[in-house]
């Protein structure tokens, strides 16, 4: 069995150390945002949006043509009409 709250810790930790600042900041503060509003279920189409390149993440967060298919679920649309507001 899955323990949600350590898989929650790995998802929050994942999306904060991206590797470039504006993506840190961008699915940090998406994370934050639902991590705890989306379904236990949805956690894990949360898991595997961490695991898209920050390039082709960012382009599909911006409306822009990606290189890669991302899969269409709950947590993907929440992602593309998400708009970054700095704290």
């Amino acid at each position: 069995m899955i323990n949600i709250t350590n898989l929650k810790k790995k998802i929050i930790y994942r999306s904060n150390y991206r590797g470039t600042k504006e993506m840190d900041k961008l699915l940090g503060s998406f994370t934050k945002r639902y991590i705890n509003i989306i379904k236990k279920e949805e956690l894990q189409y949360l898991c595997n949006l961490l695991d898209y390149d920050d390039e082709n993440l960012y382009k599909y967060n911006q409306g822009q043509k990606t290189t890669i298919k991302i899969d269409a679920n709950n947590v993907t649309e929440l992602f593309k009409n998400y708009i970054y507001v700095s704290e």
